[in-house]
């Protein structure tokens, strides 16, 4: 498995996964609207093919996780991310990696906290407000829970 910066000939692919994946060109967290294709960030290969992807923004101390995508699970391909983002994040002199997701995502909170990250901020109803940037984003969500909410989760990082 290689973890890699993406480089401006990765961007077709890159924009080409977010539509597949996040059902538009854009993500929205915390009333921001975001275009992860021309963001900077990381991939995961496996044998010349894209296995994992993330995007990231950085401002005011912290790294801003906007998306992660490991399209194979259980590999190592998630924790893989997680950790070049958070080495991005002590070059960049940043003291926290967050990230946004949302009350469905189980899956997700499960992950981050047992790699470190702990909840920082609920915000009731968000998710309204997101789909008027975003109409895409679906009113029901994985194990059939409607989405409501937005949360913060996020890791203290260590200077170097």
């Amino acid at each position: 498995m290689l973890v890699r910066a993406i480089e401006e000939a990765d961007r077709i692919v890159v924009g080409r996964l977010v539509l597949e994946l996040w059902g538009a060109h854009t993500a929205v967290a915390h009333g921001q609207v975001f275009f992860p294709a021309s963001l900077p960030g990381f991939l995961v290969e496996q044998q010349d093919t894209v296995v994992g992807l993330l995007t990231y923004a950085a401002a005011d101390g912290h790294l801003e996780i906007v998306t992660i995508d490991a399209l194979r699970r259980g590999r190592g391909v998630g924790s893989s991310l997680v950790d070049a983002a958070v080495h991005r994040a002590r070059q960049l002199g940043c003291n926290r990696v967050r990230l946004t997701t949302t009350n469905d995502n189980l899956d997700a909170l499960r992950f981050y906290q047992r790699r470190g990250f702990r909840l920082a901020a609920l915000r009731p109803d968000a998710v309204r407000e997101a789909r008027r940037l975003k109409p895409e984003i679906p009113s029901v969500g994985e194990y059939g829970i409607p989405i409501t909410d937005e949360l913060d989760l996020e890791r203290w990082v260590a200077p170097r």
